[in-house]
Order: C-alpha cells, then sequence, then structure tokens
C-alpha cells in the first residue's frame, strides 16, 4: 500500500500548523504550494513541493501550479477500479488522499474601498476550485477540507480509528460544493454589476449563516437566518448586538422594517414597528423628542415594540424607553450613560447599526412556492418638483410639512394603506387593508381628535371619492396620493367640498 499523500493550500492560515502537524504524525506525507508551504517549513513541519509533484515549475505568476495531471490523477483515480490503478502506475502518479484548500479572498478583496477591478481578478482562484471538485467528487476516497473548523473532527478520526469515516468524508464534500457554488456566485454577481447586467438569464445568490434562530415566525417552525456576503454595511445583517437575549425570526424581521423607515429621515426621528408596520413615527429637535412622540402616537401598539432610532441614544431618551417594554432598541450608537439604564433590562435587545440611506438601489428579493420575484427597492421619495395640486385649496406651510411627513412613512405600511400626521408625528395608521376606505377608516378611528387639521397620505389612487369623503367628516385639512385614478375628478370635487388641499405625487407605493 502507497503511503498516504494530503496536498495543502490555504489562505487561512488560522489552525493550520497544528492540524497539518497532526496529519504528519499519522505517516501522511504533505505537499504544498507558495505561501503556504513557507509556512509550513517555517513551523519545521516536513513538506514536498508541488513542483516535486508535478515536474513542472510555478509559471505566471503562479496562476499555474497545481493544473497538472499528477494532481488532478491522484485526486480522481478511483482506488477500486484496477484500470485506474494502471493509469496511475503507467504515468507514475501516486493517489492524494486529503486535500486542505480554502480560496483566495474575493470577498474581502472587493470589500476594501481601494480595491480595483484588476484586484477583484487577481483573486478569483482557478487551481483552488479545480482541486477541491475533483476531491469532493471523489470523496469515497479523498477527505476534502475547506473550512479550518473540521481540522478537529478529522484529526480526532485519525488518531481514533486510523482513517475518515465515509459520513464525516460525505458530509465535508457537500460542504466544498456549497463552498465553491458561493464563491462562484459572489464573482459572478460582482461581474454582472461591473457590466451592468441588471436581470440576467440565470440569478445565483450566495448567503452565509449568520444565526441559527429558535423558531421561525412560529414556534413550530424551524428558521434561521442568513446574510448576503456582499451585502452593505447599512443593513440590519450587519448589526452589532450589544446586549439582550438572542434575536428572534420576527424580531429580524420587525428590526430590517424598522430600520428602512427611520432611514427616510435627515432630522432627529424614532420610529416603532409592530408586525413589520410602523405603528408611530415620531421627529423632534432631539431624539428625545423624536421618541416620545413616537410613542404618543400609539401608546398601545408600542407594548413589546421593536424601535429604531437615528442619532445616538442618551441618558435621557434610555430613561424613558426604560420605562416601556420594548423586545430591541436599534440605533447608531448608545452614550455609556444609556448602556447602563438599558442594560438593567436582562432580556431587551440593543442594536448598533449604522443608519443611513444606502447609496445605491439595492434588489429586493421575494420568495414565492417554487420561484423568486426580483425588483429593485422602493424609490426614494418623489421628485417634489413634479408634485401639482389639482384642489382650489393649496396646502399651507404647516399641512406641506404633514404631508411629506406622511409620503415618507406611507411607503413603508402594507397597502392597502392610509396615514395620518400631524406634521411631528404619525397619528394614524391603516395598513394591509382589501380597501382603501377600510383603511381611511381605521387610520381616522385610531387617530380621534387628532385628525382635526391633520394630514392624510395613502400609497395608491384614490378609487372614488369615499375616502376623501371619510377624510373631510373627521377633520382632514390636507391629502397626499399618487392620482391618475380615472375617477380624480370625484376626489378632486370631494376635497373641494370640505376645503381639503390634495397633491397628487405621480408615484405609488405598493407594499404587498
Amino acid at each position: 500500500m502507497s503511503k498516504r499523500r494530503a496536498l495543502v493550500s490555504v489562505s487561512k492560515k488560522e489552525g493550520l500548523i497544528p492540524f497539518v502537524q497532526g496529519l504528519v504524525d499519522q505517516g501522511i506525507e504533505v505537499i504544498s504550494t507558495g505561501g503556504t508551504k513557507r509556512a509550513l517549513e517555517e513551523a519545521g513541519v516536513p513538506v514536498i513541493g508541488i513542483s516535486e509533484v508535478t515536474g513542472f515549475p510555478e509559471i505566471l505568476d503562479g496562476r499555474v501550479k497545481t493544473l497538472h495531471p499528477n494532481i488532478h490523477g491522484g485526486l480522481l483515480a478511483m482506488r477500486e477500479k484496477a484500470e485506474h490503478q494502471e493509469a496511475l502506475q503507467t504515468h507514475a502518479i501516486d493517489p492524494i488522499d486529503f486535500v486542505v484548500v480554502n480560496l483566495y479572498p474575493f470577498a474581502e478583496t472587493i470589500a476594501k474601498e481601494s480595491s480595483t477591478f484588476e484586484d477583484a481578478i487577481e483573486n478569483i482562484d482557478i487551481g483552488g476550485p479545480s482541486m477541491l471538485r475533483s476531491a469532493a467528487k471523489n470523496h469515497n476516497h479523498v477527505t476534502v477540507l475547506v473550512d479550518p473548523a473540521d481540522y478537529e473532527v478529522v484529526l480526532s478520526e485519525l488518531q481514533e480509528n486510523g482513517s475518515v469515516n465515509g459520513e464525516t468524508r460525505r458530509r465535508l464534500a457537500a460542504k466544498v460544493f456549497r463552498h465553491t457554488a458561493a464563491y462562484d456566485a459572489m464573482i459572478g454577481q460582482y461581474l454582472t454589476e461591473a457590466v451592468g447586467e441588471e436581470y440576467p438569464e440565470s440569478l445565483t445568490l450566495t448567503y452565509e449563516r449568520s444565526q441559527s434562530l429558535r423558531y421561525g415566525e412560529n414556534p413550530h417552525q424551524k428558521a434561521a437566518f442568513y446574510k448576503n456576503t456582499l451585502g452593505d454595511q447599512n443593513s440590519i445583517a450587519q448589526a452589532e448586538q450589544l446586549h439582550g437575549k438572542e434575536l428572534s425570526f420576527n424580531n429580524i424581521g420587525d428590526a430590517n422594517a424598522a430600520l428602512e423607515i427611520v432611514k427616510e429621515f435627515a432630522e432627529p426621528a424614532a420610529v416603532a414597528v409592530k408586525h413589520m408596520n410602523p405603528c408611530g413615527v415620531g421627529t423632534g429637535e432631539t431624539i428625545e423628542q423624536a421618541f416620545n412622540r413616537a410613542y404618543e402616537a400609539d401608546s398601545v401598539s408600542i407594548f413589546g415594540g421593536i424601535i429604531a432610532l437615528n442619532r445616538e441614544v442618551d441618558a435621557a431618551t434610555a430613561e424613558t424607553m426604560s420605562s416601556i417594554f420594548l423586545e430591541v432598541i436599534l440605533a447608531p450608537s448608545f452614550t455609556e450613560e444609556a448602556k447602563t439604564i438599558l442594560t438593567k433590562k436582562k432580556n431587551i435587545r440593543l442594536l448598533e447599526v449604522a443608519v443611513e440611506a444606502n447609496e445605491k438601489k439595492a434588489n429586493k428579493v421575494v420568495s414565492v412556492q417554487g420561484g423568486l420575484l426580483v425588483q429593485e427597492e422602493d424609490s426614494p421619495q418623489s421628485d417634489e418638483a413634479s408634485w401639482t395640486v389639482p384642489t382650489k385649496r393649496q396646502p399651507t406651510e404647516d399641512e406641506w410639512t404633514a404631508l411629506k411627513l406622511g409620503w415618507k412613512v406611507v411607503k413603508h405600511v402594507k397597502s392597502n394603506a392610509i396615514v395620518l400626521t400631524n406634521g411631528e408625528m404619525s397619528v394614524g395608521v391603516g395598513a394591509g387593508q382589501m380597501n382603501r376606505v377600510g383603511a381611511a377608516g381605521i387610520a381616522i378611528e385610531q387617530a380621534g381628535e387628532r385628525a382635526q387639521g391633520s394630514a392624510l397620505a395613502s400609497d395608491a389612487f384614490f378609487p372614488m371619492g369615499d375616502s376623501v369623503e371619510a377624510a373631510g367628516k373627521a377633520g382632514v385639512k390636507a391629502i397626499i396620493q399618487p392620482g391618475g385614478s380615472i375617477r380624480d375628478e370625484e376626489s378632486i370635487q370631494t376635497a373641494d367640498e370640505y376645503g381639503i388641499a390634495m397633491v397628487f405625487t405621480g408615484m405609488r407605493h405598493f407594499k404587498h
């Protein structure tokens, strides 16, 4: 029986030396390349250079070194096939029994601000994926490792049994194909964006598991949280948890919704979310004032809610929030005093995350049974210069402020959506109704007396004048909506009857 051999070539060196020394202690010869070979030699681990195996020097700045029959023949040969063994003997190729490879750091390279397109191209690994795939295909005979986390189990099995069991080899092979698929998907995504291809003929996305969750939307559903490897920093996936118990499936969804809403505001703002809809939005001169207004917007629904703020949380704001049962608070930062106050509550989750509007539109991906729907994220607010006022009365300055606030919020409310505001906060939210007058009725009922003099925002046009009439009777003084219905004139006439100023934006904000 020929001596067992391992081919080792890694960019991630953690845990490498003790693992490879463990292989050597089991009588396994080690073949290596480039920087990995130097690291092993410096540690005193006996190693054979790749050129000694191939009989060919590394060329083209190291682009070609392992793409050789002496390597891939040794990886792909099926030990039980006589003709494969004969071919190895004929061509003087020795089998390779272990492959330890991880790939050029493509993701890390393109994440650097200084990275160029040329840098990205040079960090596309060719030989590494080829060796991994060859070894994983032949996992009945070859043990392949792509993740340092697997070093311990492999070494343990070798030390205990003298070999790696078949189930472990199969599990490792599956991980390899997931890894190389994700690697290729990242490269494909990067190059597709570089050439401006918006909706290519095939879409391959890659995500890495960020968290195993206790359960999904309900306790009987299994779940996990995956983050986009190439995702931006202004996202819930990149948030740092400072305190509290583990985030749940619903916490993550609601926190994402709250973050996306609070990004709409340049002034201090606070957003409270329940079940993916805002229940209270407040703005102010300070973040404390903004939170107090978000609380006043709906002091019932905020109980157990998720709060997003776009300013550092100070002690005064923390003191106010600590008196309410909240699940999650996310903000760009917390003062030390604020952390001291809030961390007295054992279970509340505190998240730090960049709260900045995304510079470029990202695609939103929604799963359906058997497929995906992909679209651009909803646009920023429409160009106010294109807004028109078809009613007899123009909005006052205060009404304009309230209308703009409502228009920012309503795009984040499930359709059919109606939002009432007073310029400083939301006072009524009607979400997810099957007809628009029903959504208006809920928002008006919630607002109560605060509907008097308020502004109403609708995510889509009014198909008839009934919603406008309901608003007029409740004392609403201004309305903002897309316009574009064949019955716009009915809505305009009804608004004029009640002295309502109405604005058409020309942009719909359905959210399903």
